[in-house]
């Protein structure tokens, strides 16, 4: 039994609520699909999660922003977070997701964290079996849209996780999935948002930052879907 994450973000009462449902579960492995860093103020927990349990896990745009010292082109809040980790993240934690890599084959499952044709930062909004034809593959996993989905495509599967650390899907709750038996079963945890608006406010934002996490949304509000444009 696999279970599959994404879009952790440094939320780490998000991530240690999805641990403890998990391992309840009976998962035997766990896949991170990217972006343990970025937006909330716990990526050194979060990391450190991971790492101790030796969870592979994939390379995200936010990663990507931390580990390279670049920005992010779409999103001031997510750059005043980044700039909050590059002083807060160790070495030793930075070279753990400096070694991740784009994509994960394990037999039928193939995943990334964006898209097949952009890994790193492709919003797939509109998964069709046109895309998928071709791919190796039967079940695919991709993160970024921060919005939980299960559809098949074509003779294919396409799932998102959703968030851990930060969904957009209207559902506060934090969202993964759950690979077992030649199926897919999508997975919402309730957890403490007051933890993280907590420390987020010690380390020193304001609540605009952390208020979407009490209602599933992005910063400044607002609801992602499938099918229709997902900001950063």
């Amino acid at each position: 039994m696999i279970a599959i994450l994404a879009d952790v973000h440094g939320n780490y009462p998000a991530l240690r609520a999805v641990l403890t449902d998990l391992e309840r579960r009976g998962c035997d492995r766990i896949v991170s699909l990217g972006d343990v860093a970025g937006y909330y103020c716990l990526v050194n927990e979060c990391i450190d999660a991971l790492r101790d349990r030796q969870v592979p896990h994939l390379m995200g745009n936010h990663d990507h922003y931390l580990v390279a010292g670049t920005r992010c082109p779409r999103s001031r809040s997510a750059n005043a977070c980044l700039d909050y980790q590059r002083a807060a993240v160790t070495p030793e934690r930075m070279r753990f997701l400096a070694a991740a890599p784009l994509t994960l084959q394990w037999g039928e499952l193939s995943m990334v964290h964006g898209g097949w044709r952009n890994p790193l930062d492709e919003y797939l909004t509109a998964p069709d079996a046109a895309y998928f034809a071709g791919l190796p593959g039967r079940f695919f996993f991709s993160g970024h849209t921060h919005v939980q989905v299960l559809t098949p495509v074509g003779e294919k599967w396409y799932c998102n996780p959703g968030s851990v650390g930060q969904p957009r899907d209207g559902d506060p709750r934090a969202g993964y999935a759950v690979f077992a038996d030649g199926a897919v079963e999508l997975v919402r945890v309730a957890y403490d948002v007051d933890e993280i608006a907590v420390a987020m406010r010690r380390a020193g934002f304001a609540e605009p930052f952390f208020r979407n996490l009490y209602t599933g949304t992005r910063i400044g509000g607002g609801v992602s879907r499938i099918g229709r444009g997902i900001p950063s």
